[in-house]
């Protein structure tokens, strides 16, 4: 038990300061650029990234740590292998996607926008063996590792910017890509070595569970997909509507949100991590308790920090950012009230994965999608930013309630824990009721 506190400190140390740091990026971003106008540029290019990356990615993930899971219990360490190798060419695949996307829109957009947007497009490229990396970390069941990586890459991502920021867009999205390079670089090493530490064997084909994965992986990939809709694609229908300027309130807006998302972190990939390992071992119940613990918690925690938030917002912008975004205070403060939302269903990011049912993922972000992009067109044109912000609520609104109707329709069917592969898989299967799904 003292270890794993250990471990969950530490998760939570790395979580809190990685998002401190990014934080901090957006406020070095606004104090350095002479104007709301050129800051907006700025952001503008980060939702291009945000969304084409995740838009055209793949999301392999997720896929790899619900069987790397499964194939660690019945210690098939040899399709285990396979996985990682499959799973590393997608992956690549989905990069250069993401990246000839970013370069045809640089072709489109503005030209104040484009050298920019040209330098963006190594990003999806420079990000392709972290993610794989953090899940080899998962699979050992090192998380606490996994989360300074992470304060590590936002620690270069904000020098990046300080760097690059004194310059221009440009410089600073160059900034951004030189320390996704390097934070890659470190999480991809670090991964390995963790890999490494499994047991060697030969990889096998996937056989029986190729179909399986390659459904799960296209599930997920549309749902992250269609999440970047929301949460990409929105601010870039503003600043069709409207301007840049408005984005770059609109992104300073977010900052509750993100610190809201960053209370729930350190939980939510305990929760991937473990939960996941305790579905597969037939702990179905023991999953079911602790999203009802969480989901009691971070509403206790929102009840608690959401009046305070909600106040005193625009005084808390004009000392952080500056008097220049002060206009961003109406939509923050819906902000503060979506994030809310978001913290107390935390749990529906991992929750999915665990399950092996990423398919409700898109389901519940396409019809939050539904509902916000409209509203953004519509109440964007007429409020700006804060409209948008209101769009952003009502979708975060919907798609709470989706995911508590699902919740109280699952019931947890307990079973015995999977057998070593040297076991019979016929008898394995016969112990643990299938595979579950």
């Amino acid at each position: 038990m003292s270890r794993l506190f250990v471990r969950r400190s530490l998760t939570a140390v790395g979580m809190y300061s990685s998002v401190v740091l990014g934080f901090l990026a957006t406020v070095v971003a606004t104090r350095k650029f002479h104007s709301a106008s050129l800051f907006g540029d700025y952001a503008t290019v980060l939702f291009a990234i945000a969304l084409f990356q995740t838009l055209f990615d793949l999301t392999v993930e997720e896929a790899v740590v619900k069987y790397g899971f499964r194939y660690v219990a019945r210690e098939d360490w040899g399709r285990l292998r396979q996985l990682f190798t499959s799973a590393l060419r997608f992956k690549l695949a989905g990069s250069v996607l993401g990246a000839v996307a970013l370069l045809g829109f640089a072709a489109l957009a503005p030209a104040r926008l484009a050298p920019a947007l040209l330098l963006a497009a190594g990003i999806p490229l420079g990000q392709a063996l972290e993610g794989l990396g953090a899940a080899a970390l998962f699979l050992r069941g090192r998380y606490d590792i996994r989360s300074p990586l992470l304060a590590w890459s936002m620690g270069l991502r904000l020098a990046g910017v300080a760097i690059g920021a004194r310059y221009g867009v440009a410089t600073a999205i160059a900034g951004v890509l030189a320390a996704q390079v390097v934070a890659t670089a470190t999480t991809a090493a670090v991964g390995w070595a963790g890999f490494r530490r499994f047991p060697r064997a030969t990889a096998r084909p996937l056989g029986e569970d190729r179909r399986d994965i390659a459904s799960f992986i296209l599930q997920s990939s549309a749902a992250t997909g269609v999440l970047s809709l929301r949460t990409a694609l929105a601010p870039l229908l503003l600043g069709a509507v409207t301007s840049t300027a408005q984005v770059g309130l609109f992104k300073v807006a977010q900052s509750p949100q993100s610190g809201f998302q960053a209370l729930s972190a350190p939980a939510r990939m305990v929760l991937l991590t473990e939960q996941t390992r305790d579905w597969e071992r037939g702990r179905q119940s023991a999953v079911l308790r602790g999203v009802r613990r969480y989901t009691l918690a971070a509403l206790a925690l929102a009840v608690v920090a959401v009046p305070p938030l909600y106040i005193w917002i625009p005084d808390l912008i004009r000392w952080i950012n500056g008097p220049n975004y002060v206009a961003a205070a109406s939509a923050a403060r819906l902000f503060v009230l979506a994030a809310a939302v978001q913290l107390v269903f935390g749990w529906t990011k991992s929750f999915p994965v665990t399950i092996g049912r990423p398919g409700l993922r898109v389901v519940t972000h396409g019809v939050e999608t539904l509902v916000v992009l409209p509203l953004v067109l519509v109440l964007g044109a007429t409020w700006g930013a804060a409209g948008a912000a209101g769009a952003v609520l009502a979708g975060m609104c919907v798609f709470a309630a989706m995911w508590a109707a699902v919740f109280v329709r699952i019931r947890a069917e307990d079973v015995g824990p999977p057998a070593p592969l040297a076991e019979s898989l016929a008898v394995t299967e016969a112990e643990t009721g299938a595979l579950l799904r």
